[in-house]
């Protein structure tokens, strides 16, 4: 035999398929989703890279908001003032019985809690959340938005191992609103980011959708002679919406646009843990810190 045949035959040995793979004996157990569950218990996905907003919030603008929303109190804080409800709560008569307070909800005028360390104004969440009027006839309407919010977030439900991830909810009706909205259909749809995914969604949403809006100038704010002892000022939630056409500045629908029927316009929600009276204020100083214009009519 040749060398030359010998090295074939050698290759045709390297090259024979293994042995056939051992049969499933007991197969993956599925959860209530219809998807398999690895036998790997409190299998938690970890972070793959650094948030760079987080780290800047933690590393920079924490101290900054703390310098600029701090509110010094020397002495004895006054006690509160005792708030008299309209009826007596010990009258029989009058016990269950709708009691507000006398001078209309005090929503509006609860004091803010001392400045510390500990509750330096912080981002918790941001929703996003969006309208199908189209839905309410055909609920198939609703598959291109989840399509897209579960691209533009990230987000799918039990993500990550997280039990606390809730995924792309559908939003449906609470009560009949001219005879074309009923309890119980679906109407939208939204979406809860927190952690590191909301930092995500943030960068994406300072650098390549607001530079792209043409003619954005901003979240408007309201006019300076506007009260601030209000429910919405006194919540710390700052909310702005975004034109249908946003919807494909985001790199996760750019590329892939034409996969999806439609573009939607949205809503979204910065939810921080700011309260009392200037909650509203504290909470567009931080918002404004990760690069988000605002305008005043």
């Amino acid at each position: 035999m040749s060398a030359a045949a010998v090295r074939v035959s050698h290759s045709a040995q390297a090259v024979r398929p293994f042995r056939k793979p051992p049969k499933v004996r007991k197969f993956l157990k599925r959860d209530e989703n219809g998807l398999p569950v690895p036998h790997v218990r409190n299998l938690i996905v970890r972070d793959t890279h650094p948030c760079r907003l987080m780290d800047h919030y933690h590393t920079t603008l924490q101290d900054n908001l703390m310098y600029m929303t701090y509110n010094h109190e020397s002495g004895t804080p006054p006690t509160p003032r005792q708030i008299r409800l309209t009826y007596d709560p010990n009258d029989p008569y009058t016990k269950n019985r709708y009691n507000p307070p006398v001078g209309g909800s005090q929503a509006g005028k609860k004091p803010a809690p001392p400045t510390t360390s500990e509750n330096i104004v912080r981002l918790e969440k941001i929703v996003i959340h969006s309208m199908v009027k189209e839905a309410l006839t055909n609920r198939s309407n609703l598959l291109g938005l989840i399509a897209a919010f579960r691209a533009i977030s990230g987000d799918t439900e039990g993500g990550g191992g997280r039990p606390s991830s809730d995924g792309v909810q559908i939003v449906k009706g609470k009560k009949n609103v001219g005879g074309w909205m009923r309890p119980g259909l679906p109407v939208g749809a939204k979406v809860e980011l927190k952690g590191p995914k909301m930092y995500d969604f943030l960068s994406t949403l300072v650098e390549f959708v607001l530079p792209r809006i043409r003619e954005f100038p901003g979240i408007v704010m309201p006019p300076a002679s506007s009260t601030m002892k209000s429910p919405s000022g006194v919540a710390g939630v700052v909310s702005f919406g975004l034109p249908p056409e946003a919807m494909g500045y985001f790199p996760q629908i750019e590329v892939n646009l034409d996969s999806y029927p439609k573009s939607y316009g949205m809503h979204i929600h910065f939810v921080t843990n700011a309260v009392g009276l200037g909650a509203q204020n504290r909470a567009r100083a931080l918002v404004s810190g990760f690069q988000i214009p605002f305008a005043r009519k």
